[in-house]
């Protein structure tokens, strides 16, 4: 089966959202681009029907706005049904969500509530395949900024594989035109940057191209019960991941 030339996209202004339409545009599909900004809210359903009519594929990158782990269950497990629900109605055949790498080793807080996201979108009537994309490269400056106490800087002791927001975007367009069905095996499959990196070295990098003379350092949050998760390596892709370019330095040297 040939790909649908019309592609919805939920969280179509978001942080990937709004690379994958460009990215489906610039392939030559014809975009359906969904947020609360265009009408349509995953949540109370409004505009969700209108917008799916002929409508073959869906790939939701749509986030919430709390990160606490209760509330984004609720959103993402009501956001799931609904997709499910009026996708159904309109015909639509496959849908493709964003996940994150290693979200199944958490029990607590909004890895979580992605688990949470995953379970709902696997089990409703429409084909789903999930990529889970390690954290992306603007998630540095994020941390940067959020961990800044005066002179010093404090940020997650973490070893991630960063990935760039477009490069996921790709992905995900990949993997929702691919005509190939995914076996049961393949309808989790993972992207990440090109190689092995420590957050605090990536934020200190961000701050010399900054002109910032923070200083960086590197915590584990000891209140919370999975701290020695993000060291210990749970968010770098297995074996079988996607890796692709740019790092962050080179990221950050197309951004300059």
């Amino acid at each position: 089966m040939q790909p649908s030339r019309k592609i919805a996209v939920a969280g179509a202004t978001g942080r990937v959202g709004r690379h994958v339409v460009e990215v489906l545009e610039a392939r030559g599909y014809d975009v359906v681009a969904m947020s609360r900004a265009t009408g349509v809210d995953l949540v109370t359903g409004e505009g969700l029907a209108a917008a799916l009519e002929g409508v073959e594929i869906v790939i939701d990158v749509a986030t919430g706005a709390s990160p606490d782990q209760q509330e984004a269950t609720a959103f993402f497990t009501t956001a799931a049904r609904n997709l499910h629900a009026a996708g159904t109605r309109a015909g639509v055949q496959r849908m493709i969500m964003v996940s994150i790498i290693g979200t199944d080793r958490f029990a607590t807080g909004y890895s979580a509530a992605k688990v949470a996201h995953e379970q709902a979108m696997l089990s409703g009537p429409i084909p789903v395949r999930v990529l889970r994309a390690a954290q992306f490269h603007e998630f540095v400056a994020q941390l940067l900024d959020w961990g800044r106490q005066g002179e010093r800087s404090y940020v997650p002791d973490m070893r991630t594989q960063l990935v760039a927001a477009r490069t996921v975007a790709e992905a995900l367009v990949d993997l929702a035109t691919d005509p190939a069905p995914a076996t049961n095996g393949a309808r989790i499959t993972e992207v990440a940057g090109p190689r092995e990196e420590r957050l605090a070295d990536m934020a200190r990098l961000l701050a010399a191209r900054r002109g910032d003379s923070v200083a960086v350092e590197a915590v584990s949050d000891a209140s919370n019960p999975e701290h020695r998760l993000y060291a210990a390596g749970a968010l770098l892709p297995g074996p079988d991941a996607r890796l692709a370019g740019p790092t962050f330095a080179q990221w950050l040297q197309a951004a300059a």
